[in-house]
């Protein structure tokens, strides 16, 4: 058996508003809305990478507490060419960093944040 990531799938309080955010990221394009389970939704791809919004559902509760890490998720991650390129590159379309970019062993990276307080990481390797 083999298995293999396929997307990710987040919950957002404004789906109009993730979709804007993440289209305004290079290389990441609107496949189609649609419906997950009768809740408005939308699939995205980033180069090949899955990424699937939804509002939530009727009578669902969402824990909007953000303010500080949590058990499960912590952020997401994308792999660039210079971390330092697209650290500018999204500064200039408005992105809010919470990290600029730095060396991290291996690595260089920096943080933005997303709409509902997603984190996405921006990744070089060295």
């Amino acid at each position: 058996m083999t298995y293999q990531f396929h997307h990710i799938h987040l919950l957002c309080s404004n789906l109009q508003n993730s979709i804007d955010f993440f289209t305004g990221i290079p290389g990441v394009t609107l496949v189609a809305r649609k419906k997950f389970r009768n809740t408005d939704g939308a699939t995205l791809d980033l180069n090949g990478m899955i990424i699937n919004l939804r509002v939530a559902r009727e009578n669902e509760i969402i824990n909007t507490d953000t303010s500080h890490p949590t058990y499960g998720y912590h952020h997401i991650c994308v792999r660039v060419e210079n971390t330092d390129i697209a650290y500018k590159e999204l500064m200039d379309k408005g992105f809010e960093f919470i990290a600029s970019p730095v060396d991290a062993g291996e690595n260089r990276i920096a943080f933005f944040k997303g709409p509902d307080n997603i984190i996405i990481e921006v990744l070089q390797p060295l």
